[in-house]
C-alpha cells in the first residue's frame, strides 16, 4: 500500500509542478468548445455550448490518461522504474501505483475544465448530478490510465510512444462525438465510430452533465446521447457497461503486461526523477 501511496503522491507533485502545461492544459480545450460550438449548433441540441463542453470534459480526460502513460515510458528508459522494482515494492503495487496516479491527474483536469464551464454554460438543476459526473470522469481515467500503460509497456522508447498516443488518441477523440456530432460524421467514419469505446464514453459522459437521464430512446438517438447501431439502440447505461468492460480488459492487460517486461533490458540515462520523487 506505501508504494501504491508513493507513485499516485508522485505523480500528483509532478501534475502540481508542471504550471505551465497545466495552464495550457486548461486553455485549449476551450478552443474547440468555441469553434466547434459555434460550427456545429443545430436544431437538436438546446445549449451547444454545454454540449461541447461534455465532450470537451470527458475528451480531454482521456488524453491526459493516455498522456500520462508516457511518464512510465519515460521511468521505464531512464532506469527509474527498474530501481524501484528491486526495492522488495510489488510489481502489481507499482503498476496499481502507476493507474491511479494517471486516473486522479485526469480526473483533476477534467474537473478544472468543469468548475470553469459552470461559469459559462453548463448548469446542474440537482446535487447528485456534480457526484455522478465525478464518478464517470474518474471511471473513464482508469479505464484509458490502463490501455495507456498497456500501451507504455508494448513500446521501448518515449518517441516511439509519442507516435502511438498520437494515432491513438486523434482517431479516438474525433471520432467519438466529443467535437464533431456523430450524425454529422460521413457515413464510413460513423461505422468506425461505432467500435471506438470513447464513443460509449462520450454518450454516457454527456448524458449525465446534461441531465438527460430522463429522455425516451428515440430523444436520446436525436440528440446523439444514444447509439442507433442498424436499429439496435445502445443507451447511456449500455454505454457505461461497454466502458466497463473495455476497462476491465485493459487492466488484466496493463497489469498483466507490466509484470512481465524486462524492464533490464531497457537502456539508462541521465533523469531528473529523482528530483519528483523527493
Amino acid at each position: 500500500m506505501n508504494t501504491v501511496f508513493a507513485l499516485w503522491k508522485r505523480g500528483l507533485k509532478a501534475f502540481i509542478r508542471n504550471r505551465t502545461g497545466l495552464i495550457f492544459s486548461l486553455i485549449f480545450p476551450f478552443f474547440f468548445v468555441y469553434v466547434f460550438g459555434a460550427i456545429f449548433k443545430n436544431e437538436f441540441i438546446q445549449n451547444p455550448i454545454a454540449y461541447m463542453l461534455s465532450g470537451v470534459i470527458i475528451a480531454t480526460v482521456f488524453e491526459s490518461a493516455l498522456n500520462l502513460a508516457s511518464t512510465t515510458v519515460d521511468d521505464m528508459v531512464s532506469g527509474f522504474m527498474k530501481e524501484v522494482l528491486v526495492s522488495p515494492a510489488k510489481r502489481i503495487s507499482v503498476a496499481i501505483g502507476q493507474l491511479l496516479s494517471a486516473a486522479t491527474v485526469s480526473t483533476i483536469q477534467g474537473i478544472l475544465i468543469l468548475v470553469i464551464g459552470l461559469f459559462v454554460g453548463i448548469r446542474f438543476t440537482t446535487w447528485t448530478t456534480p457526484l455522478f459526473v465525478l464518478l464517470a470522469m474518474i471511471c473513464v481515467g482508469l479505464v484509458f490510465s490502463g490501455v495507456g500503460l498497456f500501451l507504455a509497456t508494448i513500446v521501448r522508447s518515449g518517441q516511439t510512444f509519442q507516435i502511438i498516443k498520437t494515432a491513438v488518441t486523434m482517431p479516438l477523440t474525433f471520432l467519438s462525438g466529443a467535437y464533431i456530432p456523430i450524425a454529422m460524421l460521413p457515413t464510413s467514419l460513423q461505422y468506425v465510430a461505432r467500435i471506438n469505446p470513447m464513443t460509449y464514453a462520450t454518450a454516457f459522459f454527456r448524458t449525465i452533465v446534461l441531465e438527460k437521464t430522463n429522455l425516451s430512446t428515440a430523444e436520446l438517438v436525436k440528440e446523439g446521447l444514444a447509439i442507433d447501431i442498424n436499429g439496435f439502440i445502445v443507451t447511456p447505461i449500455m454505454s457505461f457497461a461497454i466502458l466497463v468492460a473495455v476497462g476491465l480488459i485493459f487492466l488484466v492487460l496493463s497489469t498483466n503486461s507490466f509484470i512481465r517486461t524486462d524492464f533490464s533490458r531497457l537502456n539508462r540515462s541521465a533523469t531528473d526523477a529523482n528530483e519528483i520523487w523527493g
